[in-house]
């Protein structure tokens, strides 16, 4: 049975012992496909000094776990990781992983895809920039929820 690991935490991850996590050794997924997102500098000009993640302990791994589970109702999947950061992060400091499995390259990058649309959709999680200007809670993006909701069409 393939597995999904979630972890929500606030210490940084390693790239390459998740990527480990999602290897098959049984020789049938031919594809892994991995996503990593880091903090960047904001749309809107520089001056990010830092950007804090909060979230719903408990209810947020329910819901990545729900993520995980429709992902596998869409594709054939092996191993699913996803880890998601919380607390301060710094500019280029590593937010989120989402890493699949799957016997073909299609399925993996639309199910990674898909995996990070609803994650950005549906996830409880909160973010506040830290500029040179004062903090300011970032509101979700319609591009954001619009992805998300074009998997249901």
């Amino acid at each position: 049975m393939s597995s999904n690991i979630i972890k929500v935490q606030q210490e940084d991850f390693d790239i390459s012992g998740l990527n480990a996590l999602i290897r098959d050794d049984s020789g049938s997924h031919g594809a892994i496909v991995t996503f990593t997102g880091i903090v960047r500098e904001m749309a809107s000009g520089p001056g990010l000094l830092a950007m804090e993640l909060e979230h719903y302990p408990g209810m947020t791994e329910k819901s990545l776990e729900k993520i995980a589970t429709q992902a596998r109702e869409r594709w054939e999947l092996g191993a699913i990781v996803i880890v998601h950061r919380v607390g301060k992060l710094s500019l280029n400091d590593n937010i989120v992983f989402v890493g699949v499995a799957s016997p073909h390259r299609v399925a993996g990058f639309a199910a990674a895809q898909f995996i990070m649309d609803y994650l950005k959709r549906d996830a409880p999680f909160w973010k506040k920039e830290i500029t040179e200007h004062g903090e300011s809670w970032v509101a979700a993006k319609d591009t954001d929820l619009k992805r998300a909701d074009s998997w249901d069409e």
